[in-house]
């Protein structure tokens, strides 16, 4: 990854409206083998280090690649279109909104995306309206609190950090108990929950910040059950 997170001293993101960053300085580009989808996505030559957050931490621009869970996810969605058409989603840490996009493509009657980051936020909305499709942005943590209402909850690649892992996992565990269907796409990060999971689907995916051009990783779907 050719960006760096860290901005120079004395400048702040606070300053720079994220719409007119990100549409000025990343790419509107498909995303490899699945048509029909384009986001703004990091290049060389971005500057993303311009919009990093100082004030918080993990704050790394995240969102402006394609992880391969989300990847995975999306191509399972897009594949077999009946897991999310005319049924209320949730697409939790969504980042750009890959993952929400397909199941709104695929014919899901509405699609939440859950992001904390104000500035992947900004970039959902722009990748949404690229994409000529609604999807409604929920910028509130939703893991500490009861599941909204919804019939699939969609999780791509947010496995790799333990105490993040956990609080995604309890979360899961409630929608389980509120009768939702959970999957999860993920290339076998180290806090993922195993022992919970039945893989449905595998594919080979470019790893995270490949943009297309990396070796493929293989990343797998699965369906969450019960403990």
């Amino acid at each position: 990854m050719t960006d760096t997170p860290l901005a120079p001293e004395g400048i702040r993101s606070a300053s720079l409206d994220p719409r007119e960053f990100i549409r000025a300085n990343l790419r509107l580009s498909p995303v490899p083998s699945l048509p029909g989808i384009r986001l703004y996505t990091a290049h060389p030559g971005s500057g993303l280090w311009r919009l990093s957050r100082p004030d918080k931490e993990n704050a790394a621009p995240y969102w402006a690649y394609q992880w391969p869970g989300g990847l995975a996810l999306a191509h399972y969605i897009l594949e077999r279109k009946e897991a999310v058409a005319g049924r209320s989603v949730l697409d939790l840490g969504a980042g750009s909104g890959l993952v929400a996009i397909a199941a709104s493509k695929a014919g899901a009657h509405k699609v939440t995306a859950a992001e904390i980051d104000p500035h992947a936020a900004a970039a959902l909305r722009l990748n949404a309206e690229a994409n000529g499709v609604a999807v409604e942005i929920a910028t509130d943590d939703l893991t500490a609190d009861p599941p909204p209402p919804m019939d699939v909850a969609l999780v791509g690649d947010l496995f790799y950090e333990r105490g993040l892992a956990e609080r995604v996992t309890a979360f899961l565990d409630r929608c389980l108990g509120a009768g939702v269907t959970v999957l999860i796409g993920d290339p076998g990060r180290a806090h993922l929950p195993r022992a919970r999971l039945r893989a449905l689907a595998e594919y080979p995916v470019p790893d995270f910040g490949g943009g297309g051009s990396a070796g493929a990783s293989r990343s797998t779907v699965f369906l969450f059950e019960p403990g």
